[in-house]
């Protein structure tokens, strides 16, 4: 049993797909501290010193009544919150990685398109339709002349 499992874990495309995961996972953290650390800040800058981290709604108190001043509070007093300005770091860092996933297949399509087809060297003769050189000025089959 140790060996059949040797085997299918030594195949390469279950060591391709591990090592495509595990950069995936540190492509993801990569592009979660570019939302949250490069982008959103300038976006909150110009929408008037918003944090997006900090948007929430706070749909039940917790132990002790609000308002409270940042999420972190809202948490530690046990409110429940719906938390949109994480959701909205999400979907920004989503729309990231999809953008990155579909450069990255494009030019892996690109690098996979076949070479044009070699342009044809010779051509038909209209009197007994054989194969004959373009260059050709008669058919080296029937003789006649071909234009």
């Amino acid at each position: 049993m140790l060996k059949d499992f040797k085997e299918f874990a030594m195949r390469g495309n279950v060591v391709d797909m591990a090592v495509g995961i595990i950069i995936g996972a540190s492509f993801g953290s990569i592009v979660k501290s570019l939302v949250d650390d490069v982008i959103m800040p300038p976006i909150g800058l110009v929408l008037g010193n918003v944090d997006f981290a900090n948007l929430y709604l706070v749909l039940k108190d917790g132990a002790t009544a609000g308002p409270y001043a940042a999420l972190a509070e809202a948490k530690k007093a046990g409110a429940v919150t719906l938390n949109y300005g994480l959701f909205i770091n999400s979907v920004v860092s989503f729309v990231i990685v999809a953008f990155a996933v579909f450069l990255l297949v494009r030019a892996l399509n690109k690098l996979k398109k076949e070479a044009p087809a070699a342009p044809p060297d010779t051509k038909d003769c209209p009197w007994c339709a054989s194969a004959i050189p373009l260059k050709a000025s008669r058919c080296p089959h029937c003789t006649s002349e071909v234009n």
